[in-house]
Formats: structure tokens, C-alpha cells, sequence
């Protein structure tokens, strides 16, 4: 079986962070592991408070991993500070991590900017360049890049500017008021455009975590980018049409929609 490591912050009502990313590493085949950056205090509505891990524990989180169960893939989500990030890539780099995802959580759902100007900088500089693929949404693309998107020509441009400072591909997701459900993939130069069905569902708590997770869950059975991005796009369609409807706000999706067995009855 292949393996896969989720870096990233516990939602306690289980819809994102590392919860979403070990249902959709499951789901997708891959055993799931994780090292948790911060607790939140969470739910449908939002979030409440966040304890963080400290420098060392996430360190040492990150050592039990990859000496005993080498990870084949890598996502990483939410880090919220610049001494978190350092460690992530300083282990990274010494256990010569493959198939990075990073998925650069800095802007909530509501607008609110998640990261402090120093990890911004600390995420660009040290993390972004280890990646295989970068997953912006479209307020955190004009974070990466500098500009204002307002369509497809805006996309393509930001991500040409992002793939080509860190060196990695980017896929910027649609969204946002702009190309809704199309995601496009920037790499070595030359942009690939993934359109997807737009399905009508409000819930969509933790739909970032969930795409970058079965990227990185498709990236350790062996499939490439490209097909790694199609499987991803498809299984998250299949979450949403599912019309799960939990809480009070925008809630989860259903990670085990395709989940069929006498243990599921």
C-alpha cells in the first residue's frame, strides 16, 4: 500500500484540515498519516481559537514519520507561523521528501488573511520551491503573484509568474467569481486547462484541503500530474454531488461517498 503524510491543522468538527486530507487519502487508497501543526476550535460557522504546535513537537512528529513509514507523497496545509514552516522544509530537505503538495492556506473562505506577513515570506521562500505543485485558490494566487485576477487571462498569468519565481507547477484554482469549477495547470512553461462541473452545493467546508490531499494521494500511487489533477478533480465532483448537509454554515462533504461494504451498512 502506498503511504501519504498530511502536514497540516485539526478541524474539530472533521470537515477540513488533517481530517478532511485522511478521509480523502483513504478514499483515494493510500494509507494517511499526519503531523499536526495546530488545534483549532472549529466548526461549520468558523473558527473559535487555535493552539499551535511548537517548533520542536511538530519536529519531532515529523522524525517518527519518516524513520519508520516513508511517506511516497507530501501534502501540506495550513502552517500559520514563520518557525513552523522552517522546521517543515529543514525535514523535508534532510529526508529528501518526494511528491510535495502545498496548498498555501493564507485567505479564509471569509476573506480573513490567515498568515503574518513573516510566514507568508517564510512559506515563499522556504516551501514553495520544494514543491511539485502549488494549489492557490484565486485571493491566494494574487497573494503569490502580485496581481489582480479577474479572468482566465488573469489566471494564466499569475500562475506563469508563480510556476516560473519557485520552479514548480501551479495549479490555480478556479473560483471566486472567476472560471468557477476550471482549474488551470501551469508547468514548464505551458498552461493545461481542467474544466470541471459546476454542482450546485453550498456546503463546500474544506473542499481546498480535500483537492490538494487526493493530488498528493494520486502522486504516491504513481500517476502523473496531469492524471494525478483529473483523478482529484473527479473525486472531489463526486463529494460534492453527494449533497451532504451537516451544521449550521457552510458545512463538509461527504469523503466516502463511493465507500461500499458490510462495515458501511
Amino acid at each position: 500500500m502506498k503511504t501519504a503524510l498530511t502536514i497540516a491543522g485539526s478541524d474539530s468538527s472533521g470537515g477540513a484540515g488533517i481530517q478532511a486530507d485522511m478521509k480523502t487519502m483513504t478514499a483515494n487508497g493510500v494509507y494517511a498519516m499526519s503531523a499536526v501543526t495546530a488545534l483549532t476550535a472549529q466548526n461549520t460557522t468558523g473558527v473559535t481559537d487555535i493552539l499551535e504546535s511548537t517548533p520542536h513537537f511538530l519536529g519531532e512528529q515529523l522524525d517518527a514519520i519518516f524513520t519508520d513509514i516513508f511517506p511516497d507523497a507530501v501534502k501540506i496545509g495550513m502552517v500559520s507561523s514563520a518557525d513552523l514552516i522552517v522546521v517543515i522544509a529543514e525535514k523535508l530537505k534532510q529526508y529528501k521528501a518526494k511528491n510535495i503538495v502545498v496548498d498555501p492556506v493564507m485567505v479564509a473562505t471569509s476573506g480573513a488573511k490567515l498568515l503574518r506577513d513573516d510566514a507568508v515570506e517564510a512559506l515563499c521562500r522556504e516551501l514553495l520551491p520544494l514543491a511539485a505543485v502549488l494549489t492557490p485558490n484565486i485571493p491566494e494566487a494574487e497573494i503569490l503573484s502580485g496581481m489582480t485576477i479577474t479572468d482566465a487571462t488573469g489566471m494564466e498569468a499569475a500562475a506563469k509568474y508563480i510556476s516560473e519565481k519557485y520552479g514548480c507547477a501551479v495549479l490555480c484554482k478556479g473560483g471566486h467569481k472567476v472560471n468557477d469549477a476550471d482549474d488551470l495547470l501551469w508547468r514548464n512553461g505551458f498552461g493545461k486547462w481542467f474544466h470541471g462541473k459546476r454542482i450546485d452545493n453550498p456546503n463546500t467546508h474544506g473542499t481546498g484541503c480535500t483537492l490538494s490531499s487526493a493530488i498528493a494521494s494520486n502522486l504516491a500511487k504513481g500517476y502523473d500530474l496531469d492524471e494525478s489533477v483529473e483523478r482529484a478533480k473527479e473525486y472531489i465532483s463526486g463529494a460534492l454531488a453527494a449533497m451532504l448537509d451537516l451544521g449550521h454554515g457552510s458545512g463538509p462533504m461527504n469523503h466516502m461517498f463511493a465507500l461500499k461494504g458490510a462495515f458501511t451498512e
